[in-house]
C-alpha cells in the first residue's frame, strides 16, 4: 500500500466530526455547510481507501 493511509482515515474522522459539531451564536448559519463539507470528506476518502486497495490487490502500480 502507499501513500498515507493513516491520513486517510484521520480525514474520514475529521469528516465525522465536521457532521457532529454543534454550532451555536454567529457560527450557527454555516451549520449546514459544515455538514456538507464533512459529508464530501468523507465520501472522497472513503473513496481514496477502496481504490488503493482495489490497485493494492489487482497488484496494479502507477507510474509517476
Amino acid at each position: 500500500m502507499n501513500n498515507y493511509p493513516l491520513l486517510y482515515l484521520a480525514c474520514i474522522l475529521a469528516g465525522f466530526a465536521l457532521i457532529r459539531v454543534p454550532l451555536q451564536g454567529f457560527l450557527a448559519p454555516l451549520e449546514p455547510l459544515a455538514f456538507i463539507i464533512g459529508v464530501l470528506a468523507i465520501l472522497l476518502f472513503s473513496g481514496v481507501i477502496i481504490y488503493n486497495g482495489v490497485m493494492a490487490l489487482f497488484g496494479v502500480r502507477r507510474k509517476l
